[in-house]
């Protein structure tokens, strides 16, 4: 499965993202009275803010309680959600909660991170001329990445066990000279905006996903 597709300029600046099969991570559990985790009423969301425990951290949004959905502060019947879960004989209560999507300004931000990440690692490698970082792995997903010549780096963030990465890299820097570098209006450091570049990247990774790298 691949996550998410990156393109970072060659000054640091993300100027393409794309979500490909982003997983929805939910967990439900009950509580009994008083409710263990701090929560955040102020925003848009509910939000947990303080406390963790069984898979709910710090950052996730309440997304329902007993069943009924959750819409900002307010269940889908009207009723406010803080005002259920102050008074102990509505406990227990079974309670839903969801890790949130990245915001915009959140991948604008992580991306201008890996940008130093990567240098520094091409100055700390033992050997001459390092390619930087290629391969990032954590313990749920694998970041892989490939710099062009010009130093604009294309990054896919893919499950650990997920095969031809590098493959599909390549593949995907063909699509954006075609579809980016072969304009004459486009500029490295202005931000990707092209219906053609996003239909074929969407096609090439349904492909992928589903024929692996013999058929891309």
């Amino acid at each position: 499965m691949i996550y998410g597709v990156y393109i970072v300029s060659k000054s640091g600046g993300l100027i393409f993202h794309h979500d490909h099969s982003v997983p929805r991570i939910e967990t439900e559990k009950t509580f009994s009275y008083p409710l263990d985790l701090k929560l955040d009423f102020d925003k848009k969301f509910i939000t947990v803010v303080f406390g963790q425990r069984d898979g709910i951290f710090v950052g996730h949004h309440l997304m329902a309680v007993n069943g009924t959905q959750v819409n900002g502060t307010l269940l889908e019947d009207g009723k406010e959600v803080k005002e259920i879960l102050e008074k102990e004989e509505n406990y227990p209560l079974n309670l839903r909660f969801c890790r949130p999507r990245m915001t915009t300004n959140e991948k604008i931000f992580l991306a201008s991170m890996f940008y130093p990440l990567f240098a520094i690692a091409s100055q700390l490698s033992p050997e001459p001329k390092s390619s930087g970082i290629q391969i990032l792995e954590a313990d749920t997903f694998r970041l892989h990445c490939f710099q062009t010549l010009t130093g604009v780096k294309f990054m896919v963030v893919a499950e650990p066990i997920q095969t031809g990465v590098e493959v599909l890299l390549k593949k995907i820097y063909e699509l954006y000279s075609d579809y980016a570098l072969k304009n004459p209006f486009y500029s490295l450091e202005q931000p990707l905006r092209c219906e053609l570049f996003d239909q074929n990247l969407q096609l090439l990774l349904d492909n992928f996903e589903k024929n692996g790298i013999t058929n891309i």
